[in-house]
């Protein structure tokens, strides 16, 4: 099956304007801008037939072509990064079998998470739409919940049947959970990695609905397909010591620094 990864990125973010752009500094010293680090990450992935960025804005399109990517422009219509892939899949004529959302504020997604998502969607022919789901420890959710109580939209978690089918996404840290857990613990609370695998038929209604009531509320694109009665499969991946965090606010700069550095990320 042809693979190909789309990282969307756009300049006019809401909660943090020209988020693409920001520099992140590595474990060498070296840094390097968002979008670039989610490139090079992209480019790890076995299996990939092609990698781009789907942007509306020449800044980015500019700083990535410099790192030599290759871009699609897409239009500042696009309400999120699923409209976005599925119009940059558009513009190179379609034809892939499967297309990944990478998206372009999760630099540190390990190239395992995006193989076995997509690995995880070829075994399941029932289902349209994959995405990674990653075991909470202790440590990651009191995280959460701290974010939760400052006011902060931090990770996202996922509830899901016993067959992986989703169930729910929320910005809320769900389920609730009465108990104390040691950093180190498994917790019954999974974080949403935010990539995506569709079939290219999904992909291409997607833009066609109109924005829901849960999807307005939550503020998650995903929610769209649940709420159009699609099959979602969750896909449990498997940290492997790496430690995991996207890019929503200013004050997650430090904190993915920090990882890197722990991590002897360039």
């Amino acid at each position: 099956m042809s693979v190909l990864i789309v990282i969307p990125a756009r300049y006019a973010s809401t909660r943090y304007p020209g988020k693409p752009l920001v520099p992140l500094t590595g474990a060498t010293g070296v840094a390097q801008t968002l979008i670039e680090r989610s490139w090079r990450a992209a480019c790890e992935v076995n299996g990939v037939d092609r990698v781009v960025v789907a942007t509306d804005d020449n800044r980015i399109r500019a700083a990535s072509e410099a790192f030599g990517a290759e871009v699609v422009m897409t239009s500042e219509a696009c309400g999120n990064g699923t409209e976005r892939c599925a119009e940059a899949h558009e513009a190179l004529g379609g034809g892939y079998e499967i297309v990944v959302n990478l998206q372009g504020d999760a630099p540190l997604t390990p190239a395992w998470f995006i193989e076995g998502l997509v690995d995880g969607l070829r075994a399941a022919p029932d289902a349209q739409i994959a995405t990674p789901v990653l075991r909470c420890d202790g440590a990651t959710l009191t995280g959460f919940l701290d974010d939760r109580k400052a006011g902060r939209v931090g990770g996202t978690t996922a509830v899901f049947g016993a067959s992986g089918q989703a169930l729910y996404f929320s910005k809320e840290v769900i389920p609730y959970a009465n108990a104390t857990y040691s950093a180190d613990a498994d917790t019954p609370v999974f974080h949403h990695v935010g990539v995506y695998a569709y079939r290219p038929d999904a992909l291409a209604a997607y833009p066609g609905w109109p924005v829901g009531p849960l999807e307005t509320l939550e503020g998650l694109e995903q929610l769209r397909f649940l709420e159009n009665g699609r099959h979602v499969l969750c896909v449990e991946v498997e940290a492997r010591g790496r430690q995991f965090w996207e890019l929503n606010n200013p004050e997650d700069v430090p904190k993915i620094e920090q990882m890197m550095a722990q991590m002897g990320l360039r």
